[in-house]
């Protein structure tokens, strides 16, 4: 514990050394940081998604570093600081799990997701789903939207009507497809179909993000074998035939790329 809290303590005085000499970090505000925020973030995410445990640690770093240089500028306009930040949290974290630091017994997981939401209505929140951020990627937020009503019971009872919904909602889109009553009644339709599908992956365990992300890295992994294989044939993709293409994805997949 001495070893990180000096680890801690070293990084507050880096950064007020930098906010202090260094003519870049002394112009940063909560604005022009809050893109890079993303990118760290989302960098973060690419390191976990291929296990990378060597990135993960410089990407969480990275994404440390942030954290407090958002305190620090917080402190500067006196607002808040590094301490306070912290010790909010600690007071939300305590007063969020009474299943450990009160008398509030819990049989699972999901009596623990149920009260943290009972708990932030209670802080003056109106409604489920006032936590959900508007800047989230549709995908997770669909995941969000739907885990959080889910809180309050409106949710499927089991996984067969969650699909029937599914096949419902293909159903309805493929019409749609056919015979269009508007411009927009196929996407709102094929929008509906993604929004089922993220249902049905939470009932399977599944984080949808993740899982078409494992996807778009599998493609660009085959493609791009697809792509070599054109460069030591001397070939342009552009002269190939989907069929000739094709068959070079299938070797792809069968060398498990």
């Amino acid at each position: 514990m001495e070893k990180k809290l000096e680890a801690f303590a070293r990084i507050l005085k880096i950064m007020d050394e930098l906010r202090e000499q260094c003519p870049w970090d002394r112009k940063q505000t909560f604005e022009t940081l809050r893109p890079l925020t993303i990118e760290e973030t989302y960098e973060l995410s690419d390191a976990i998604l291929k296990g990378d445990m060597k990135n993960l640690k410089e990407e969480l770093g990275d994404l440390l570093l942030h954290l407090v240089f958002y305190a620090k500028i917080g402190e500067e306009k006196g607002e808040f600081d590094m301490a306070q930040v912290i010790n909010d949290l600690c007071e939300k974290l305590i007063y969020r799990h009474p299943h450990i630091y009160a008398d509030v017994k819990v049989n699972n997981e999901e009596d623990v997701k149920k009260n943290w939401e009972q708990l932030k209505m209670r802080e003056g929140k109106k409604s489920v789903l006032s936590g959900v951020p508007n800047g989230l990627p549709s995908l997770i937020k669909a995941f969000r939207i739907q885990d959080k009503a889910a809180q309050v019971k409106f949710e499927w009872e089991n996984i067969e009507d969650v699909w029937k919904k599914v096949e419902e909602e293909m159903q309805e889109l493929q019409s749609e497809v056919r015979s269009p009553k508007s411009e927009i009644a196929v996407e709102e339709e094929f929008g509906d179909l993604l929004f089922a599908l993220v249902n049905y992956s939470r009932f399977l365990k599944i984080d949808a993000e993740a899982a078409l992300e494992r996807t778009n890295m599998k493609f660009i992994r085959r493609f791009k074998f697809i792509e070599e294989k054109a460069e030591a044939m001397n070939k342009s993709l552009n002269d190939m035939t989907l069929g000739e293409m094709d068959a070079i994805w299938n070797e792809a997949k069968t060398k498990g790329l």
